[in-house]
């Protein structure tokens, strides 16, 4: 049942989608740890509906210890089974795998002092972009993003996820133009890119 506000086609699909599109899609994400976590749950999202992640967040949330890097990165084969055994996540050994890497990643970054919201967000000159005209699967911002965490030693980041992890923290401001999101997002975005 819709309450008659305007969203994104997809932000009105059932109550689990209308409410993150409502509360957290678009929404600055400038927390490290919270960027981190919805990188690896859009990596899972590769091939599935997002919908299907969703509903699996806390599953996953559970499986990974809270989604705290230092401890994923110390999971070795034992940790690796556990999570192939755990019906309440998506049990697929290489997106498992590439999560244990990027926490590797992740913590190798910060041991050299480099904060990773600060990373995501000088990308985009600290402040988020609003998306103008049709919304591609990727663009050449989300390829030098994905080129530069590869070359960080992150996997499982092409640039079709990492489009869809900057819409869903922010970096971009994709929502509909009628969506009233969008203009409550907008005020966060300094430029335009179409």
């Amino acid at each position: 049942m819709t309450d008659g506000r305007i969203r994104c086609a997809w932000g009105d699909a059932d109550e689990l989608m209308r409410d993150y599109h409502d509360r957290e899609w678009g929404v600055p994400e400038r927390d490290s740890r919270k960027l981190w976590e919805k990188l690896i749950l859009d990596g899972f999202q590769a091939g599935l509906s997002w919908r299907t992640i969703l509903a699996r967040r806390d599953g996953f949330r559970r499986a990974f210890d809270g989604f705290d890097p230092d401890k994923v990165a110390a999971y070795g084969d034992r940790e690796v089974e556990r999570l192939l055994a755990d019906a309440g996540i998506i049990r697929s050994r290489s997106k498992i795998e590439a999560s244990i890497r990027n926490a590797k990643a992740y913590v190798a970054m910060r041991e050299a002092g480099a904060d990773f919201a600060r990373f995501a967000w000088d990308f985009v000159d600290g402040e988020p972009i609003a998306w103008e005209g049709p919304v591609p699967p990727n663009s050449p911002l989300s390829e030098k993003i994905s080129r530069t965490l590869r070359q960080r030693g992150f996997t499982f980041v092409g640039p079709t996820i990492v489009f869809a992890w900057m819409e869903a923290t922010g970096l971009i401001n994709s929502h509909a133009p009628d969506c009233f999101r969008r203009a409550e997002i907008a005020s966060k975005a300094l430029r335009t890119k179409g």
